[in-house]
């Protein structure tokens, strides 16, 4: 007798979805590792087998390293990616329990990603043409039943299909463009792979001309007159009622006429104001606020939402809804919240309110609601702090949106100064309303003046006149970019923050800063220049329109894909036409681009040269030295290969040599290039004060305070030949390689154990 194939994305989903829908006791089964369920559901039998994301990826038919190329299918994701190799044992599993299955059903993510999976697994895996489908936003089990008792007969074949048409307009962007590119570069006489698509072309175009705007930027002077004065032993602070002055004269005639003399309130306005409760969060918000309140990068924003909604502790992140609609029950959850000690009298508070109804923003999805609560009661020691802190923003956003308006007072106090207007402000909040359930979310400055009445005197006052410069544009940050993409309708929701990674795996953005890199700046404004359909944002445009159409059934896959390859063609005929003038472009900004990165500033010995960072083939590592070496024999050492070291074109404050970073990612950092600068001094930790008060324990010599770019370590006085390394808890570096790698090796763990110890002192 068959059974009933459950297919879900991800094996702790297929976990859950196989416990809520058991009426008895869950038979595990594993083969080869992967995991997959029997089950009996109102007397049916059922397996529960899970993909692992996408097992399926496009490739090539014939594969070629020309263009254009547009025959393609959907392959096992292993043979196009290594780092895919582990979804064959889950593909062979799936595989298996479908020979023997008489119905099957998708219960993957509801979205066009999870659409994509579940339609590849079923016509490929399974060999079905179509599936029942469950919809569910939380994995809770009265959803997940729920879902399962009101499964639709048929895949969702709109989202499926505009899931695949992206996949394909994706793939045939971002090959063909690519190889146009690498190719054009490769025929100037440089080999460099470069790349370019649908979405990062235009998404890099919005940072080079955000950076063009700032470097166009031309400071401009202006005057301001501050008063500081006392009211009651209180201060209070105004500033001149023009603020900013453009004309020095004119702000120099009011200083003068107004210094040292009395200053007197001849006015206090109030007026109060209504901070409307947050709309509850889409994916979009969440990443901007977790990115403004957490400092959590959008990217992770969205791992972290995913590992919540995977554990059921949140509903579905990847939603574009800012509603919350009254079919989830929302008193019931806002209930179920008050399980949690941490929100419980949040909780009651809501619930002693006469009605409850949240403050529903405008945006909606047909797919799924605004993200929200569930109401488990997470457990916390299995959490990451950042989890934590992810999910109680979740929390309190969701609360927040079921409370009272708040209430802000602003007061302004004018002060006559020789019939010159000065003007104090204060903002304060009169009742916390929605604040209190947002806590430590809200950032809003308290500002309170202190008590005076008409015709009060300020004491002692005393007129400054500032001369201050108007400051540039800010640049994007993570937050504001997704922001911005999602406003200009480019990418989608899930898709911005990967984009964002792409840019920098690419080096054309410097990380943290979002500021394009030369390479980044020069490859976009020749692309600009030369074919600028691919930095447009108006075709990337019209095809997410399109796509949408899809969903709703108004077009078919085949119509998008016929006008993009169109398209398509005319751009790669462009690039074609122009490719000597591309290449030659792109090869001397590439060397451009290097060569500032390597150009680290004015050599502090010699004065005249300049410091370059080199490759060394004969250490087979980077070092900076002087450009007019041997002349000057300026040398200064990098960290390990010194592969990811960059110059900054900064001066160190303390002792004016150039600044240059070290490391990637999180890890990186700028440091000054002299190892004598204070900057690099660190206090002598106490653990290695006692160590310096010991001879070698290999040779006897004395051992003496080393440091690295890594940090301190102690060594012995007669290296190199003693080339022991004493950590800090007495024990003797002693690795077997070479006497190179074993003293930068042993350096840095030395320096990093030391950190460790100090740590922990400091912890004690």
């Amino acid at each position: 007798m068959g059974y009933e194939l459950i297919i879900t994305e991800k094996p702790s989903q297929a976990k859950k979805i196989a416990e809520s829908l058991a009426d008895s006791k869950v038979l595990k089964q594993s083969e080869n590792g992967v995991p997959y369920y029997i089950i009996s559901h109102n007397k049916k039998d059922i397996a529960v087998v899970s993909a692992v994301g996408h097992v399926y990826s496009l490739a090539e038919k014939e594969k070629t390293y020309s263009y254009p190329s547009y025959d393609i299918s959907w392959v096992p994701a292993a043979k196009v990616s290594k780092a895919s190799s582990h979804t064959t044992k889950y593909l062979a599993v799936i595989k298996k329990l479908a020979k023997d299955a008489e119905s099957f059903t998708v219960a993957t993510d509801f979205d066009v990603e999870g659409e994509v999976i579940g339609l590849n697994v079923i016509r490929y895996a399974c060999n079905q043409k179509d599936a029942s489908r469950m919809k569910f936003s939380t994995l809770t089990k009265p959803d997940l039943i729920r879902s399962y008792e009101q499964k639709q007969s048929t895949l969702e074949w709109g989202q499926a299909k505009a899931g695949e048409t992206r996949h394909f307009l994706d793939w045939m962007y971002g090959i063909n463009i690519s190889r146009a590119l690498s190719i054009a570069i490769r025929k100037a006489g440089l080999f460099k792979q470069l790349s370019s698509g649908r979405v990062q072309g235009p998404a890099l175009r919005l940072l080079v001309d955000k950076e063009k705007e700032i470097r166009k930027f031309i400071p401009t002077p202006y005057w301001q007159l501050e008063l500081k004065g006392k009211v009651q032993h209180k201060s209070i602070v105004a500033m001149h009622k023009e603020d900013k002055f453009t004309d020095e004269k004119r702000a120099n005639e009011i200083f003068e006429k107004t210094k040292d003399q009395e200053a007197k309130v001849d006015d206090i306005e109030s007026r109060q104001s209504k901070s409307q409760p947050p709309t509850p969060f889409d994916l979009t918000t969440l990443q901007t606020e977790s990115y403004r309140s957490l400092k959590i990068a959008p990217k992770d924003t969205l791992a972290i939402a995913q590992e919540l909604y995977s554990s059921g502790y949140i509903s579905y992140p990847r939603t574009s809804s800012q509603q919350l609609p009254p079919e989830l029950g929302l008193k019931k959850l806002i209930e179920e919240l008050k399980r949690n000690e941490h929100y419980k009298p949040l909780a009651e508070k809501l619930l002693s309110k006469d009605w409850i109804k949240p403050h529903n923003g405008t945006k909606t999805d047909p797919a799924h609601p605004a993200i929200y609560p569930t109401g488990i009661v997470p457990e916390y020691d299995r959490l990451q702090p950042r989890e934590i802190k992810v999910y109680d923003l979740i929390v309190r956003r969701f609360l927040a949106t079921f409370a009272d308006a708040a209430t802000r007072e602003t007061n302004k106090i004018i002060i006559m100064v020789e019939e010159e207007p000065f003007i104090a402000k204060g903002t304060r909040t009169v009742y916390q309303g929605w604040f209190e359930f947002y806590g430590p979310h809200v950032k809003l400055e308290e500002e309170e003046l202190p008590e005076v009445s008409k015709g009060t005197i300020i004491t002692s006052p005393h007129i400054e006149l500032l001369s201050k410069m108007t400051t540039p544009p800010k640049r994007f940050t993570p937050a504001s970019l997704i922001k911005e993409l999602e406003k200009r309708n480019l990418g989608t929701k899930a898709t911005r923050a990967s984009i964002i990674e792409t840019l920098f795996d690419r080096d054309y953005v410097i990380k943290k800063t979002l500021e394009p890199s030369e390479i980044g700046i020069k490859s976009s404004d020749i692309l600009a220049e030369y074919c600028p359909k691919i930095v447009s944002e108006e075709l990337t445009r019209h095809f997410e329109e399109e796509m949408e159409k899809i969903r709703e059934q108004q077009m078919t896959e085949e119509e998008v894909l016929d006008e993009a390859k169109a398209r398509l063609t005319e751009i790669l005929d462009e690039l074609k036409a122009k490719e000597k003038d591309i290449g030659s472009h792109l090869k001397e900004a590439l060397f451009e681009s290097q060569e500032k990165e390597n150009t680290v500033g004015t050599c502090p010995q010699c004065k005249t040269g300049t410091l370059m960072i080199r490759y060394s083939p004969k250490t087979k590592q980077k070092f900076i030295g002087c450009d007019r070496y041997p002349d000057c024999k300026a040398v200064y050492s990098l960290p390990g290969d010194g592969k990811d070291a960059k110059a900054t074109g900064k001066i160190c404050e303390e002792c004016g040599s150039p600044l240059i970073t070290v490391g990637t990612g999180k890890s990186q950092r700028t440091v000054c290039i002299n190892q004598d600068c204070k900057t690099r001094q660190e206090e002598v930790d106490p653990a290695l004060r006692l160590l310096l008060e010991k001879p070698c324990p290999k040779c006897g010599s004395k051992l003496v305070l080393r440091k690295s770019f890594y940090g301190q370590f102690v060594g012995c006085s007669n290296y190199p030949a003693c080339k022991t390394i004493v950590n800090p808890d007495g024990s003797v570096y002693e690795k077997k390689t070479t006497a190179k790698k074993t003293s930068k090796k042993a350096a840095k763990k030395a320096a990093k154990v030391t950190k460790k110890a100090a740590k922990k002192a400091a912890s004690k």
